[in-house]
């Protein structure tokens, strides 16, 4: 069972090298972490916080590079490759697979700031790892040279393990219609400060803290407007030339937080399998495995989990190939989002139907297809994690009004 579910056959981009370490190696060396990362699940979830060891792993094995400038040492690799870590991560330990494919797309967004930016954060270190916290609730005030900036945000997962973060705040652009709109800000470790907040009943490795900013000074090269991403006219983007860097960032980090619940939903399967073979009916003696209404509830979680593989696999090759071309009708973009942001969805509803049918001991702490399903749910809690948002969207567009979302 544990080859079917898996699902590796998922197509990696050929000849995808950087730096002597081709795509199948980075994915394999995320196979091998597997049941290093159950090992330390427990300890994980019961700390808030991945383990500092994980963390070096990931260093170790290069995945923080895959998506990272090559003018400071990455890879600049496929998105594909990225996502496949990510989702071979989670069948470890989603709440470190999140972790790791949150950071590691900074090292891509970092690419699309002035470049002084990257000097700043990689100039004597390129392994420096950065968090963020998008909510646009910063205060910045424009001074010569840049901005005050204070504030608090929540949610800024693997916080503990960087030392830089990217924050959010709506500002009036000067070029603008006179509405607010948001920016992202740039600051290192000794800008702000972590609070201790994260009381959850999912994704609890993450360590999704506070930040808390008071009146710091932000310069501008380390600002960037989020409509500029939009509309990929990027200050990073004269250096880094690269088609990887043509993505519009939420096509590329709304994936960061929905790949991940696809891993999960695989190990909750294989082990809802495994385990149910060995059950009986307590009162009937019956073998469950031989029930007809649970055998079609596991195929039904086959279903969804082949057809989010494909889903994903497609878009993100057709990411790859409107990067090279330029190509990036508003009307495909949406419907793009809509796909990414419609995944977690279908990841609940297949998780809800192993959770159902795994009977009294799945609600004991450490239960497996338990934490899948308190993860895969706070995953879909995240704000890009929201289908509705982008299916109205979309539909609307369908009937002829015009775009109104800028998170695509």
């Amino acid at each position: 069972m544990s080859q079917s579910v898996e699902a590796d056959n998922v197509a990696l981009p050929k000849g995808d090298t950087a730096c002597g370490v081709d795509a199948a190696e980075l994915v394999a060396r995320a196979r091998s972490l597997v049941s290093t990362l159950r090992e330390r699940e427990a300890k994980a979830i019961l700390d808030r916080q991945v383990p500092q060891e994980t963390i070096a792993a990931f260093q170790d094995a290069g995945f923080f590079k895959i998506l990272q400038s090559k003018r400071y040492g990455g890879y600049e690799m496929s998105p594909s490759v990225y996502c496949e870590v990510a989702k071979t991560l989670a069948e470890g330990c989603m709440g470190s697979a999140w972790v790791y494919g949150v950071i590691a797309v900074h090292n891509w967004q970092l690419a699309l700031f002035d470049p002084q930016a990257a000097e700043d954060v990689w100039g004597k270190d390129n392994s420096v790892l950065i968090s963020s916290s998008y909510m646009p609730t910063g205060k910045a005030t424009k001074i010569d040279g840049g901005y005050r900036f204070s504030g608090r945000w929540a949610f800024s997962s693997g916080s503990a393990h960087c030392s830089w973060v990217i924050l959010g705040a709506n500002m009036v652009a000067e070029d603008g219609d006179g509405r607010p709109e948001p920016y992202n800000f740039l600051l290192p470790r000794s800008d702000y400060d972590i609070v201790d907040t994260w009381n959850v009943m999912g994704l609890c490795p993450t360590g999704s803290n506070d930040i808390v900013v008071e009146d710091v000074f932000v310069p501008d090269h380390r600002v960037l407007r989020e409509r500029d991403m939009f509309n990929l006219d990027c200050p990073g983007h004269a250096l880094n030339t690269a088609p990887l860097y043509s993505i519009p960032f939420a096509q590329l980090f709304n994936r960061t937080v929905s790949t991940t619940s696809i891993g999960a939903l695989r190990r909750a399967l294989e082990v809802f399998v495994e385990s149910t073979l060995q059950k009986r009916t307590t009162y009937t003696g019956l073998r469950l495995a031989g029930d007809t209404t649970i055998q079609k509830a596991v195929a039904d979680v086959m279903l969804i989990l082949n057809d989010l593989e494909l889903r994903l696999a497609a878009d993100l090759g057709e990411l790859e190939t409107r990067a090279a071309s330029g190509d990036w009708p508003v009307e495909r973009r949406a419907q793009l989002g809509h796909h990414t942001t419609a995944m977690v969805s279908r990841c609940v509803e297949a998780v809800d139907k192993l959770m159902l049918f795994s009977g009294g001991k799945a609600i004991y702490s450490g239960n497996v297809i338990q934490r899948a399903f308190l993860d895969i749910h706070c995953a879909r809690a995240h704000v890009a994690n929201n289908p509705y948002p982008y299916a109205r969207n979309l539909g609307a567009m369908a009937f002829g009004f015009e775009n109104d979302c800028m998170d695509l």
